[in-house]
């Protein structure tokens, strides 16, 4: 059995004296494993570093079988951003977490094109944001999508006049309007208008760190906790860095509340 393909790197490890295991996110056959020979050797040493693009070929004799790859450099995002340590924890942490939360073989070439529009996006400004966006979009990708629509208390839609959504159910995933969720906002979390607008106003640092704190708890709570296993430290490392640049506290998260909307 053989295929081709394009893919990103999301791990690799030795496997053996020369060989190694490389882990990668591939378009069309999803996160995918197999055995690269020769990887540990120096040809290798840049292309296998997470989040790398690369194109590559899977065989096996048989569909279920760990099988070898062959791979061929594309572009490495990494490269661009070993002089910017908060840029080059955030391709990391995506990988890991994708590495971390993905059925192996399944397809997601939704997020693999969101995956390669992050990577392009971190010459922006506004990348923060729009890593905070990834995120919400992962979450969907693996069943615990965000209802940031309308409000669960009330109904109301989002960009209702004089009412706009504002808090997030730690609970639920949905989203609560201003009105609803004044009396329960110390129980609930901060919703940033970068997610719920058309574009990225609002996406300061104080709402960056409100969504970061916002898609970590339900990564936590929702995703790992489900897996009995802990979120990947590249994803805590990207957000020390941030609130550390930024001069920003470290966030809390609060429980959910039996009384909350």
């Amino acid at each position: 059995m053989e295929w081709t393909d394009d893919a990103i790197v999301l791990s690799s490890r030795p496997f053996g004296d020369t060989a190694a295991l490389v882990v990668a996110l591939t378009r069309e056959h999803g996160r995918h494993a197999g055995v690269l020979h020769g990887g540990q050797s120096q040809r290798y040493r840049g292309v296998l570093e997470p989040g790398a693009q690369v194109a590559v070929r899977w065989r096996a004799r048989t569909a279920d079988q760990l099988g070898t790859w062959t791979v061929e450099p594309v572009r490495s995002p990494a490269g661009l951003y070993l002089d910017d340590p908060l840029r080059l924890a955030a391709i990391v942490a995506a990988a890991a977490l994708m590495d971390a939360v993905l059925a192996e073989r399944e397809a997601h070439p939704g997020l693999y094109d969101a995956t390669l529009a992050l990577f392009q996006a971190l010459d922006l400004d506004i990348w923060p944001a729009i890593y905070v966006r990834w995120e919400v979009g992962l979450l969907e990708e693996v069943g615990f999508g965000l209802d940031l629509t309308q409000c669960a208390s009330t109904g109301q839609p989002v960009g209702t006049p004089n009412d706009q959504l504002a808090y997030v159910s730690p609970r639920t995933g949905r989203a609560v309007s201003l009105s609803a969720g004044e009396p329960y906002r110390d129980k609930l979390l901060p919703l940033p208008g970068f997610l719920i607008g058309l574009g990225f106003q609002g996406g300061g640092e104080e709402d960056v760190a409100a969504g970061l704190r916002l898609t970590g708890h339900f990564l936590e709570r929702h995703v790992f906790a489900q897996r009995h296993a802990e979120v990947p430290p590249a994803r805590q490392r990207l957000v020390e860095r941030y609130l550390r640049a930024n001069g920003l506290p470290a966030p809390r998260v609060e429980g959910a509340e039996s009384r909350e909307p």
